[in-house]
């Protein structure tokens, strides 16, 4: 029997964009859910061949590929709690063994391969620590710092490293720096306070030291070039509406300028000498990851909110494609504006007002796009609107709006929210009696605060992997994120526990008037699952009526059986009390 194709787009086998070596480009590495959950994959583009690497209960999702494509390397931590450890395997096969086994286990903060050393950035407890490790040499400690760091590139010569740092305190907006592989200082890039900057790394080319930094002086995200031998900078001015991503071509004569607007993504080349920004043809739609081959074309991933993804290249040819039925198409989303706030909408074809479901994004540093979501379509097949918010704190429309949570997280975006539920209520779109507030991590944080500020709007909350219990979440998160929320609260809850008080949903808990339903994953290391429990229980105790799904992984899951689960179970809770259609 054919399974609905809710299901079959969950199960349709995807790609990350390949990742290639430097000097063997016909030598790549990929992520893949074809088995059924996303692991890794080598493929030699020269034979055709392709070989899985990983096979792991929870799936592996990071990898890199040595400049010199002979080791692949992959993350290895324990069933998604994102506690791990590189391993290393050679491109042809053979077995993979723990580099560096002496360092232990802890959460990775980036991995920089060259071809006679390599580096890795790590936090646990006591901070955060950069390694150099040579051939056959033992790791060496080149920078330690009580606050959070992660790597941002080494140059092709390996004689320099570039990094983040948050030594003011502030891991939101940091600043830069380089260093020699011995750790000694090169030169330090700040823009100061509520100024952050982020390194795209150094081109290609040997001896060049040149850094791409995307700098946020003038609001909108732009690119920079830092020599930083001598301290000079070139700003490039581009004249366009959203933010922008830039990645070097591998010759470092030009940029890859990644465009986003209004959820929406556009490509662009732009020559270093001449100052000329020209147009890459793109069909409309979103583009995920993007990347320059040696040859000068483009790969990049791409979907718009009705076509599957696909990787393909400037060419007009779809470069990886694997094996299996491709996901069924879906509705496309349309746009609505609140003001400033950008929403985008899906809906089925019949006549509204809709039962409707609110879709909050996580984050918050993040945005929903016009990309193709197996989850909105699955609501959308069982007769919901999707409707999905980007709220103050979202990325892509500058660091003003993306910086507005900054002191008051939680009760900022939540007046978004409630400005586009107005909206789509006023417009017919929702029926205003069945809405649901759902959402995960960030988005699940924002449910149950929804639910308990804001109880005559919704009629229903699925909080995925949310905080529930901020002070209990802060005390046990893994340590870049205790940073994190130090930064957008403006303090500890120790130093100010008032402040996470007020913008916890565990406060307002008595509010919460209607069923709700959390999941919760047991070795979450970003939303951890005692805050969730404090929670659960106290709705217990208050005779709430509430349904939890516990899955034994991270935060999220990556088998396609148990997202399957998930949002059967979701589509079962909804359709038991607002009458909709029960999972098909």
């Amino acid at each position: 029997m054919t399974e609905a194709p809710w299901r079959r787009r969950f199960r349709a086998p995807r790609t990350s964009l390949p990742q290639w070596a430097e000097d063997a480009p016909e030598r790549l590495v990929f992520g893949s859910n074809a088995t059924g959950k996303w692991e890794i994959y080598a493929w030699d583009r020269d034979s055709g061949d392709r070989r899985q690497l990983t096979d792991r209960r929870e799936g592996t999702i990071e990898a890199a590929i040595a400049p010199d494509g002979r080791e692949i390397w992959w993350f290895d931590d324990t069933d998604g709690d994102e506690l791990g450890r590189w391993a290393v395997e050679p491109f042809a096969g053979g077995g993979s063994e723990i580099a560096a086994e002496a360092l232990g286990r802890a959460y990775g903060t980036g991995l920089n391969l060259g071809r006679n050393a390599w580096v890795v950035g790590r936090s646990s407890d006591d901070g955060s620590s950069i390694y150099v490790v040579r051939d056959g040499s033992e790791p060496q400690q080149i920078y330690h710092h009580a606050e959070a760091s992660w790597l941002g590139g080494l140059s092709a010569d390996e004689k320099l490293l570039c990094f983040h740092h948050a030594e003011g305190g502030d891991s939101r907006h940091p600043a830069l720096r380089v260093v020699d592989l011995e750790g000694n200082l090169v030169a330090d890039l700040s823009d100061g306070p509520d100024l952050g900057l982020d390194s795209a790394g150094f081109p290609e080319v040997a001896g060049d030291e040149r850094v791409l930094v995307h700098q946020e002086r003038h609001d909108l995200k732009r690119p920079l070039i830092w020599w930083p031998r001598t301290g000079e900078t070139r700003e490039i001015d581009l004249d366009l509406p959203g933010d922008v991503e830039s990645l070097w071509y591998p010759d470092g004569s030009t940029l890859l300028i990644g465009h986003e607007h209004a959820g929406r993504s556009s490509l662009f080349r732009y020559d270093l000498a001449s100052d000329d920004l020209q147009p890459i043809d793109t069909p409309p739609g979103v583009i995920s990851e993007a990347a320059a081959r040696p040859d000068g074309q483009v790969w990049y991933l791409w979907s718009d909110s009705a076509t599957p993804p696909v990787v393909q290249s400037t060419r007009g040819e779809v470069v990886l494609k694997p094996e299996g039925e491709e996901a069924p198409g879906g509705v496309r989303y349309t746009d609505l504006w609140v003001g400033k706030v950008h929403a985008l909408v899906a809906q089925p074809q019949t006549p509204g007002p809709h039962p409707t479901l609110f879709m909050i994004h996580g984050g918050p540093e993040a945005h929903d796009r016009d990309s193709f979501s197996p989850p909105v379509q699955a609501w959308v097949d069982h007769g919901l609107a999707v409707v999905m918010v980007n709220y103050r704190g979202s990325s892509g429309y500058g660091r003003a709006w993306r910086d507005a949570l900054t002191g008051n997280p939680g009760l900022t975006e939540l007046e978004d929210i409630a400005a586009v539920w107005d909206l789509v209520v006023a417009d017919g779109i929702a029926d205003r009696d069945r809405i649901v507030l759902s959402g995960a991590s960030w988005g699940g944080y924002l449910t149950l605060l929804g639910l308990g500020m804001q109880p005559e709007r919704w009629a229903l909350g699925v909080a995925g992997v949310p905080v529930a219990d901020y002070v209990a979440a802060f005390e046990d998160e893994m340590e870049p994120l205790k940073r994190y929320d130090e930064a957008l609260f403006g303090g500890t809850p120790e130093g100010d526990p008032e402040l996470y008080r007020v913008r916890s949903p565990i406060t307002y808990i008595d509010h919460v008037s209607v069923p709700v339903m959390i999941l919760a994953g047991e070795n979450d290391p970003r939303c951890p699952i005692r805050q969730i429990n404090n929670y659960i229980d106290k709705l217990d105790e208050l005779g709430k009526e509430h349904e939890v799904l516990r899955f034994d992984a991270g935060h999220g899951s990556q088998r396609t059986d148990e997202r399957i689960r998930q949002m059967e179970a979701q589509l079962d809770f909804v359709a038991r009390h607002l009458g909709t259609t029960p999972p098909l």
